[in-house]
């Protein structure tokens, strides 16, 4: 996003929509702050371009050469800050809901996300271009701290490394700019719901030109909140901080720190389906609300992100960087997680009590490139790098698998957690895991003729799992072990810009993920059973058009993903796996945006995916054919916006899911369901706005995710309130 693009333009009393210019867009971080007088003319008050997708914008989860969506042959997906703003995403599992085909869900102990029928160890979750190789690192954070989420279907293994077969999106946090600016919010609303944020942008050294200048930036926000389920509650806090240093020479260094911190008291782990669990699941309506979670039930989470990024212009043509990064995390589990009804649901079972502390600490550096040249007389440009980190990660696991209690289902009271008995205080170390990966990759593109490019990427890895037992020693979890892997993975693709408002493209790309589960939590059993990484590839064409003059535009893209060599259970023996599974999707993903007029906006997306096991075995039964668990055929979203006067802005939001099976039998499903989402926002002045929102209008219930026992449900109706603040 251009620089001009943070030009503050208020109509009349100002635009409806300021909240778009509340907060840097996604390109701002690279950009000086241009501003201008406040402009005032007649009218009705035109709305920012948001129901247009952005296709202009670079986004560097699609490619290292610094390509915007629309040369990027691949379905690339950008929500910007201002389109986290319009549309009120609270965290970033809200956020995901805006890219095409994603589903995800927020559950303590399993953070899902399901893209282009994948999930878990196949879709890789970055931060800042960082892949932390573990799922629950993803958690929901507040939006406040980032400035968008970028995304790219299908394998891109050869951008980020091995995991990410379905897709991979990053999580990108807002950093220091050039300029003065300060903002703000405070929200208020259902199950005690108290947020504050805050944020602040200074230049603190220098004359503002040549070298020697320095910008400070800091983004705070503290949430507390009930629930909508009895006895939990939550508090969460967030900083990103950051020094911009413009050092002259080309040379510019940012010093970024990062912090979060959850505490949830009693967390909800789902609710029980009733008996007979077969065909559609139902819940009894009356323990919507219940929390059979122990009384002091907890999860709590410490995130420490540091980063150092140096970059050097060094010539018109070539640009260097190197990113030194440090992350330490700690997760702690207290929890009762399984219920389920007795056979006639009269009353409740309670069982599997777990004490667990994950401890995770991860260190590395990339150093890369960019040189725009030529290659026999065509215009080439290239990127290249080298990233080396050391992933080292310890559980602390206390299990009980046996019943605890059995409640009557409405009426109840449960234990404190350490008076289960077996159960005791402190964290015992079960192993260790440690990931050292090191790669290389490459990137190019070259132009064929003026209108066809040719793009082709190329990543090799060498990556160690060491696994060291810190229980006892025994012939199924020795002492240590280690496996080494070493993927190679990569695109090539055909861009043709048709027209100046057409391209299309074909692609084939490649990808490696780990047979079961992710390497930091690999289990002896695991890594001896499974001596590869599975292997994925994807087949996509598509194509990006604007029309109607510039007023809309689309994307549409086919795709079939195959992923080979998956852990599945041994014919012969039932206890143990062999790496001869496949799986596989096939589907279409659309999207399209419409400015009809100044004042009137409108985004959507829908996406079908034909997801199923190709060979793979369970219980000794084959699964061939079956739909994985969670993986929605259908996901469709809709925003409309429409400027009822210059200061008084409407929109409405919906989403629909398709039905998903609980279990990869496909014996047990819950039916599709749609939310609807409606805000008003009032331009009190140029630099305050109030917005309102009720989400979930209809009160649905739904289950964000679902096996065989329980279902996690998403949650009712609730209605918010923001002041929003610039100055």
């Amino acid at each position: 996003m251009k620089a001009s693009s943070r030009t503050e333009v208020f109509c009349g009393a100002v635009c409806v929509v300021a909240a778009a210019t509340f907060h840097a867009p996604a390109g701002a971080q690279e950009d000086a702050v241009s501003e201008l007088a406040p402009t005032v003319v007649t009218g009705r008050a035109p709305l920012t371009a948001d129901g247009l997708i952005d296709l202009d914008t670079p986004i560097a989860t699609g490619s290292r050469l610094g390509l915007s969506a629309r040369e990027t042959p691949a379905t690339v997906t950008v929500i910007d800050r201002s389109t986290i703003e319009e549309r009120g995403a609270q965290n970033t599992q809200e956020i995901l809901r805006s890219i095409p085909g994603v589903t995800a869900h927020d559950a303590p102990g399993s953070v899902g996300v399901s893209y282009r029928g994948f999930a878990g160890g196949s879709i890789s979750q970055l931060f800042n271009g960082i892949n932390v190789q573990y799922s629950i690192a993803a958690r929901p954070v507040d939006s406040w701290i980032y400035d968008r989420v970028e995304a790219i279907g299908g394998p891109s293994s050869f951008l980020f490394g091995a995991g990410a077969v379905g897709g991979t999106i990053n999580y990108v946090t807002k950093l220091a700019e050039r300029g003065d600016f300060t903002e703000g919010r405070l929200r208020l609303g259902s199950y005690g719901l108290r947020e504050a944020s805050v944020g602040l942008n200074r230049h603190v050294w220098g004359d503002g030109t040549g070298g020697n200048n320095h910008y400070f930036r800091i983004d705070v926000n503290h949430r507390d909140a009930d629930s909508w389920v009895d006895g939990t509650d939550s508090r969460a806090t967030q900083l990103a901080t950051s020094l911009l240093s413009d050092l002259g020479g080309g040379v510019r260094h940012t010093l970024a720190y990062e912090y979060q911190q959850e505490d949830v008291k009693r967390p909800y782990w789902g609710t029980p389906l009733l008996n007979p669990v077969a065909g559609r699941a139902r819940i009894d309506d009356g323990v919507r609300f219940k929390n059979y979670n122990s009384e002091d039930g907890y999860y709590g989470q410490r995130v420490h992100w540091l980063r150092s990024i140096t970059e050097w212009q060094a010539s018109d043509a070539l640009q260097l960087s190197n990113t030194f990064y440090l992350y330490n995390a700690r997760r702690d589990y207290r929890n009762v997680e399984t219920y389920r009804y007795t056979q006639d649901n009269s009353a409740v079972i309670r069982s599997d009590a777990l004490l667990q502390r994950h401890d995770q600490r991860l260190y590395g550096n990339r150093i890369e490139g960019q040189y725009s040249g030529s290659f026999l007389g065509r215009r080439s440009d290239w990127s290249f790098g080298a990233d080396f980190s050391i992933n080292k990660q310890t559980r602390f696991p206390t299990s009980l698998s046996s019943e605890i209690s059995t409640v009557d289902p409405y009426d109840f009271d449960t234990e404190y957690f350490y008076d289960i008995p077996g159960m005791t205080r402190g964290y015992q170390p079960d192993r260790d895991n440690k990931v050292t990966t090191t790669a290389l990759y490459l990137e190019n593109r070259t132009f064929l003729v003026p209108d066809v490019q040719l793009v082709t990427a190329l990543r090799h890895e060498r990556i160690r799992l060491d696994l060291t037992n810190r229980r006892e020693v025994t012939t199924a979890n020795p002492a240590s072990y280690r496996r080494d892997y070493a993927p190679t993975t990569g695109r090539v693709a055909l861009l043709w810009n048709v027209t100046p408002d057409l391209n299309a493209y074909v692609q084939y790309a490649t990808a490696a993920d780990p047979p079961s589960g992710i390497l930091s939590t690999a289990n002896f059993s695991d890594v001896r059973n499974n001596s590869e990484l599975t292997s994925g590839s994807q087949a996509e064409i598509g194509a990006k058009l604007d029309f109607w003059e510039g007023k809309g535009n689309a994307t549409l893209a086919f795709y079939h993903i195959k992923r080979k060599n998956i852990a599945t259970q041994d014919p012969n023996n039932s206890a143990l796996t062999v790496q001869v599974g496949e799986q596989s999707s096939r589907g279409v993903a659309l999207g399209i945006g419409l400015q009809p007029t100044p004042w009137f906006s409108l985004q959507g997306n829908l996406s079908y995916v034909d997801a199923q096991y190709d060979d793979f075995v369970q219980g000794g039964v084959s699964l061939a054919g079956k739909t994985p668990s969670n993986t929605p055929s259908v996901v469709g979203n809709l925003w409309a916006s429409y400027a009822f006067t210059p200061e008084v802005q409407g929109s409405v939001g919906l989403r629909h899911v398709g039905r998903v099976f609980a279990d990869a039998a496909n014996t047990v499903y819950w039916p599709s369901y749609t939310l609807v989402d409606l805000a008003l926002a009032w331009q009190i002045d140029p630099r305050l706005r109030l917005v309102g929102r009720v989400r979930n209008l209809t009160d649905k219930v739904y289950a964000a995710n679902i096996n065989t026992g329980q279902a996690y449900l998403g949650a009712p109706r609730t209605v918010d309130l923001a002041l929003q603040i610039q100055f």
